[in-house]
């Protein structure tokens, strides 16, 4: 009675069947991955957050790796803004999903040495290829602290650093390229300024990163495997069913012939 199942359509069937199998059991684990990834990172940036601020010479210098326990880490650093230098960084968002720039201001320690600040987010304004005017810093001799981060790459990031972009406009924040810029030795990563506080509120301080959420990966991944277990009852459901309709249609009496009408 099951002899069907050799029929094309059931041997197409059958193969689908089989191929969805391991690839949703991957997508499950791929799902997995991502949760168990963004757990680790709530964890390293609540520890980051929760720890008292270093000098950001310990923790970074020129040509160096932001390492991922590092991440959000708060730092301060002694020095002097450096305005005449700085840049606008495009397609950033405000904490209410404006779209605008962040602000990034070389600031020059003590040893002259360079650490890149990122102050915060202006709007665009009015023209996107004029350089907005920004709200000074700070002048004079001052101590800042902020959030260490690693420098951004498109790999990282999937923003393209696109070239011919306007005078002191970049997309992306990268030391390597500052120092080439600047002819001076830059700490590598940068930092997001949270002390001392702009006068006026602008540039607008970047937030604090959420940390407690942990997203809806694992339930996606449960959903995968879910739907992997599916695929074999399904398959055993219509199979049955298939041969029922095939046994009550075999067992059904013949309809009987029509007499031949009457001449």
């Amino acid at each position: 009675m099951y002899r069907f199942l050799l029929t094309r359509q059931w041997v197409i069937l059958t193969l689908v069947a089989i191929a969805l199998i391991p690839t949703m059991i991957r997508l499950g684990f791929w799902q997995l991955h991502r949760h168990e990834h963004k757990v680790a990172l709530n964890h390293v940036i609540g520890d980051s957050l929760a720890a008292p601020p270093v000098p950001a010479e310990t923790m970074t210098s020129p040509g160096a790796t932001v390492k991922h326990a590092d991440l959000y880490r708060r730092v301060t650093a002694k020095g002097r803004f450096d305005t005449a230098h700085e840049e606008v960084v495009r397609r950033r968002t405000s904490a209410d999903g404006k779209i605008g720039y962040h602000v990034l201001t070389p600031f020059v320690l003590d040893d002259g040495r360079v650490l890149l600040v990122n102050r915060g987010w202006i709007p665009v304004g009015g023209s996107q290829t004029a350089f907005p005017r920004i709200p000074a810093p700070t002048r004079g001799e001052t101590t800042v602290t902020g959030r260490l981060m690693p420098d951004e790459t498109t790999a990282e990031s999937g923003i393209k650093n696109v070239k011919g972009l306007p005078e002191r406009q970049v997309m992306l924040i990268n030391s390597g390229r500052e120092a080439d810029r600047l002819g001076r030795k830059v700490l590598g990563g940068y930092v997001e300024l949270t002390a001392p506080a702009p006068e006026g509120g602008s540039p607008e301080p970047i937030p604090d990163p959420e940390h407690d959420d942990i997203g809806p990966h694992l339930a996606y991944a449960i959903q995968w495997w879910l739907f992997t277990a599916g695929v074999p009852v399904g398959w055993v459901v219509l199979a049955r069913r298939e041969a029922r309709e095939r046994r009550e249609a075999a067992a059904a009496p013949a309809a009987p012939e029509s007499e031949p009408a009457a001449v």
